[in-house]
């Protein structure tokens, strides 16, 4: 009989992590959405339709310790093992670093990575007890690259990659792998909110497919990563799934072959 296995969602209810969910639930796994709001993880139960067998809502604020402690520990009793582990729940904000608060860099830090490690270690503590486990950070390029106005948040995912390195080491002899995904730049609602015209001509000039890529792409790294079938050898890397940014160098002008977006 084949084990159902059941995967954690933070941030599930929009943008990356509601794709995550989605392709998570067709390929036949249970799913935890954890957000903080309420009325999103009620808007989200409509939408998905899934039966309560499949999916569990979880309120749940990454920044807070005690809570995070409970709710993993409530799941695991109430739903079933964790498998995976997708910390997907962050918050950026495009500021210049002369202009950034020392509170906003906190408040960064806490959600993107502290809220990343709480859930990470305490899925871990009970992955252990099993000998097997998959956990994926979501990071960003802007933890890799130095993006202008990305000083507190760039070093947020910055310091997420190198968590994820370390836990990956340390969490290897237990069976538990951890990876991070660098997306570029994605389309998602928050994206569109902010990105304005000259921040979108600004990505164009430097990702090499000339488009921004969807939240479904990153879902399929995702899937691949938290799957022990397809990547039971990968562990402590992170994957840029960015159209190229990463790899580029001097681009220069648009040749021919830039002409129009490279289509997914």
């Amino acid at each position: 009989m084949v084990q159902v296995q059941t995967v954690l969602v933070t941030g599930g209810v929009s943008g990356i992590g509601l794709a995550i969910v989605e392709a998570m639930l067709a390929e036949g796994w249970r799913v935890v959405v954890a957000d903080l709001d309420r009325e999103s993880l009620s808007w989200c139960r409509d939408a998905l339709g899934a039966p309560d067998d499949r999916v569990r809502y979880e309120q749940m604020d990454v920044a807070d310790e005690d809570a995070v402690v409970s709710r993993i520990a409530a799941c695991e009793a109430e739903f079933g093992p964790l498998t995976g582990v997708v910390n997907s729940a962050g918050i950026g904000r495009d500021v210049p670093a002369l202009d950034t608060s020392v509170d906003l860099f906190r408040k960064m830090l806490e959600v993107n990575l502290i809220g990343s490690f709480v859930v990470s270690r305490e899925a871990a503590r009970h992955m252990r007890e099993r000998g097997a486990g998959s956990i994926v950070n979501i990071a960003s390029v802007s933890g890799v690259m130095g993006n202008k106005g990305r000083v507190a948040y760039g070093a947020s995912k910055g310091a997420v990659i190198t968590m994820t390195k370390v836990m990956a080491v340390e969490l290897a002899a237990l069976g538990i792998r951890v990876n991070a995904i660098a997306p570029g730049p994605i389309e998602t609602p928050l994206v569109q909110e902010i990105h304005t015209p000259e921040v979108r001509a600004a990505w164009m000039a430097t990702v090499p497919q000339r488009r921004y890529g969807s939240s479904a792409e990153i879902a399929g790294a995702a899937t691949f990563l938290l799957d022990n079938r397809k990547s039971s050898y990968i562990t402590g890397q992170t994957i840029c799934v960015d159209g190229g940014f990463t790899a580029a160098g001097i681009i220069g002008k648009p040749s021919a072959a830039f002409d129009s977006p490279v289509q997914p």
